[in-house]
């Protein structure tokens, strides 16, 4: 920290939402060029916090202070104007543009006459993708991007405000672990320049890290600002959840159940690409009553694996795949959840939530036939199905009638979980599914994936973070460029020796 006077000073905020308070009187103070670290549980506030910040919350109670003076932002560009930026927890990414216009969207670059300047664009772009290590063109939609990438052009999009006070809402989320430690490199370098960071994760080991001071709050409320040196992760978690969150571990290997679901030589084309495959020659075995793990690094074809599986790869995929013994080939995911497989996918914002209905409508849009009268949705009957999920999950909400929009990120994946749970499904495809969940929420999915398969249900899941696979499965399978390169039992398999295999690049056909 450069000085004890605070530049961002903020008092009693409190905010109204309807049925929540979201926050209640909550005060910090940020110092210049501080890296200033916000942890909470999913709920807790941290979001909505800073959006009122940033300008995307104008209507609130309480003062925030900017260099000593008082200021209210109307907008996020009343904010940007002020020297504030954001990168957002849920992408705030237009789809149809390229990489380029995203970042520029709103500031774009115009030549003397008022037209657009895209070669300058692309350019700053192209410099700004290259400070975060990024492979993404500018001139790339950004639809047809995966999640990873998406989140570095949101990434890129708040650099290249150039701001004075950037606000970090899980900018690792959907980031591999060498992503990550390219994103560290650029935080470094930012605060070598004085840049101030306000910083909300999950995840400990990068607040350890990062941070200066830790503020915590819980269910809208300060409970405490500390000195990162001071503390520890034990104590900071303990803060966050009121109580203590035991070391979490599934109950052991179920491995020699009976075989729910067998893939055999699975390939998946890609049509004009230079490489041939998305996935190559892929052969894998889940018993009843099992976790099975799937890592790799970004590109490493986690994602597209389960999409085969659940019928919703763009292209046809090549091989086998029988369940419960019978050859199945879906054409839809429609298809799939008939035959018992369900499948949570990673882009929660785009692929998960249907932003314009409720809690209880988003849980039971998966099994409408349920809680339907004569083709009529029965409102007692939907109301009933919901409760059940959203109970079992703890998913914090003002009800079923709230805006599914009105959840923190990590409610509205339990409560997307819980949609795929309501179908009884015989196997569960979990991608990335603690991204953006805070530790007790983790341990609450961890404790409930562990029931599941007490019960018999064959899960497969993929994630970003290691130690989390670690903590799961019974068995891994490494992929790297859609190869399988091994497979570890959980006496196995490390970090290390995952890694080695997520390395080890297959042969060029």
């Amino acid at each position: 920290m450069t000085s004890t006077e605070p530049l961002i000073s903020i008092r009693r905020i409190t905010k109204r939402f309807p049925g929540v308070v979201a926050l209640d009187g909550v005060s910090i103070d940020v110092a210049p060029g501080e890296l200033h670290a916000v942890v909470g549980e999913n709920g807790a506030g941290k979001s909505t916090l800073m959006k009122c910040l940033c300008g995307v919350i104008a209507d609130f109670e309480g003062e925030i202070r900017l260099d000593g003076r008082t200021v209210h932002f109307r907008n996020t560009t009343d904010a940007e104007a002020a020297g504030i930026g954001i990168i957002h927890q849920e992408l705030n990414l237009v789809g149809q543009l390229s990489a380029a216009a995203n970042i520029f969207l709103g500031r774009e670059k115009t030549h003397g006459l008022g037209l657009l300047n895209d070669r300058a664009m692309a350019a700053d772009a192209a410099e700004l993708l290259r400070q975060l290590e990024c492979e993404v063109h500018p001139g790339q939609l950004v639809r047809d991007l995966r999640v990873g990438d998406q989140q570095l052009v949101e990434i890129a999009k708040a650099l290249s405000l150039r701001a004075g006070v950037l606000i970090m809402d899980e900018p690792t989320s959907a980031l591999t672990e060498t992503e990550v430690q390219r994103l560290f490199r650029v935080i470094e370098r930012l605060r070598g320049r004085g840049v101030t960071i306000l910083y909300i994760s999950h995840k400990m080991d990068e607040v350890f890290r990062l941070a200066d001071r830790i503020t915590v709050l819980r269910d809208g409320r300060l409970v405490d600002t500390l000195d990162r040196r001071q503390t520890d992760a034990r104590r900071v978690t303990h803060l966050m959840v009121g109580r203590e969150i035991a070391a979490s571990s599934a109950s052991g290997s179920s491995a020699d159940g009976e075989v729910v679901l067998e893939v055999r030589n699975l390939s998946l084309p890609r049509p004009g690409h230079a490489q041939k495959w998305q996935l190559r020659d892929v052969n894998l075995r889940l018993h009843r009553g099992e976790i099975l793990g799937i890592a790799g690094l970004m590109g490493a074809g986690r994602t597209e694996l389960l999409e085969c599986l659940f019928g919703a790869s763009p292209e046809t995929p090549q091989g086998t795949i029988l369940l419960e013994g019978r050859e199945v080939a879906f054409a839809h995911p429609a298809a799939a959840l008939k035959a018992g497989v369900a499948l949570v996918a990673e882009d929660r914002k785009r692929l998960g939530v249907f932003a314009n209905l409720n809690v209880g409508q988003n849980v039971t849009m998966g099994t409408l036939d349920r809680v339907a009268v004569g083709g009529l949705i029965s409102p007692k009957r939907e109301r009933a199905a919901a409760l059940g999920p959203i109970e079992q999950l703890d998913v914090k909400t003002a009800g079923l009638a709230a805006p599914i929009t009105s959840l923190s990120g990590g409610n509205q994946q339990k409560a997307i979980i819980g949609r795929w749970l309501l179908t009884r499904p015989k196997v569960l495809l979990l991608d990335d599914p603690t991204r953006g969940v805070d530790v007790g929420a983790k341990a609450e999915l961890y404790r409930l994936m562990d029931d599941l398969c007490r019960e018999g249900l064959g899960i497969i899941v993929t994630s970003s973070e290691l130690p989390e696979l670690l903590t799961l499965c019974d068995r891994i399978l490494v992929l790297c460029e859609g190869h399988p390169t091994g497979q570890l039992t959980r006496a196995e398999a490390t970090e290390h020796r995952i890694m080695e295999l997520a390395t080890q690049r297959p042969g060029v056909e």
